[in-house]
């Protein structure tokens, strides 16, 4: 039975994909809002899980108001399904056309200076097209991914990840893989908003609340000097995307008591900020907080905070 379920699974994603790929862009849109709609109302389970977190982290919004970012969210996640499935299609030319860059001169500030690149997002907005683009703009990367249940579906995203050169690390000697490509002066990216279960999990405030969090990305950094640029791909209203290098985020000093865990907060204080300004693109569905001891490290944001307005 479960061979089965995956093989119908995979034939309507490749099914739904070539639909997509012969759509104008903005039908692809509709069909996906309206998909995401779909499951909004279908989903119990998920939809549960996306109040429940927005009731945590906005106790200061209405209920209506995050009902709200709910449905938009489920509607986010409907259309990048979609677009998803059209843009790994695209020829590279067309896939460039469709972005622009903010902090294109960040980017190559930090490979310039030969210890690799470190680049980090969430599940965000539209991560997966931010990470083909990359490699058009400048230089393939690794690309950090756990493997999907279904070995079609898994085969199918690791071909369009890969599809403009990029290369995929899975966790089976993720370390060496990841120094090895740093030391040639390349770049790595990776997700920092994933409940952690591993022993190199860290405990950081994400929305005041304690989140178990990959050390990953702070101990690569920490070891070799690369460094770590926050990225964000987010849509723009004529159906661009914006792709965005912020600033790289500065080591702590080496009278830090807890350096990983210090370098992992502000890491994770980059992507709250853009969580709170957008947070319909961000994956409420997912239980990101389960019970932790509350950490040391205190985050960017204060404990009292006026919800109101953009967040």
């Amino acid at each position: 039975m479960k061979a089965q379920r995956q093989a119908l699974e995979l034939l309507a994603v490749r099914a739904v994909g070539a639909a997509a790929s012969r759509l104008p862009a903005f039908l692809v849109r509709a069909g996906g809002a309206a998909l995401g709609r779909t499951f909004y109302l279908l989903d119990r389970s998920h939809r549960r899980v996306a109040l429940a977190n927005l009731a945590q982290c906005f106790p200061a919004r209405s209920e209506a108001e995050r009902t709200a970012i709910a449905r938009r969210m489920f509607r986010h996640f409907g259309i990048l399904l979609l677009e998803l499935l059209r843009f790994g299609r695209l020829s590279p030319e067309e896939m460039r056309a469709r972005v622009v860059v903010d902090g294109e001169e960040r980017a190559r500030a930090a490979y310039a200076k030969g210890k690799g690149v470190l680049f980090f997002t969430g599940h965000f907005g539209f991560w997966e097209m931010h990470a083909m683009v990359h490699a058009l703009i400048f230089q393939p990367i690794g690309v950090l991914a756990r493997p999907l249940d279904n070995p079609g579906l898994h085969r199918l995203l690791e071909d369009m990840r890969q599809r403009t050169g990029n290369t995929v690390i899975y966790r089976e000697g993720a370390v060496r893989k990841v120094l090895r490509t740093l030391s040639m002066g390349q770049g790595v990216a990776l997700l920092i908003d994933q409940h952690m279960h591993s022993p190199d999990a860290i405990w950081v405030r994400f929305f005041q609340r304690p989140a178990a969090t990959t050390s990953t990305l702070a101990a690569l950094a920490l070891r070799t000097g690369a460094p770590v640029v926050p990225v964000f791909a987010v849509p723009l209203p004529d159906g661009r995307l914006r792709l965005v290098y912020e600033h790289p985020v500065e080591p702590p000093g080496p009278d830090s008591p807890d350096p990983v865990r210090e370098f992992t907060q502000r890491c994770t204080d980059v992507l709250e900020m853009y969580v709170r300004r957008q947070p319909e693109l961000w994956l409420w569905m997912h239980r990101r907080w389960r019970d932790a001891p509350a950490p040391e490290t205190r985050g960017m944001f204060p404990e009292v905070r006026d919800e109101g307005g953009d967040g």
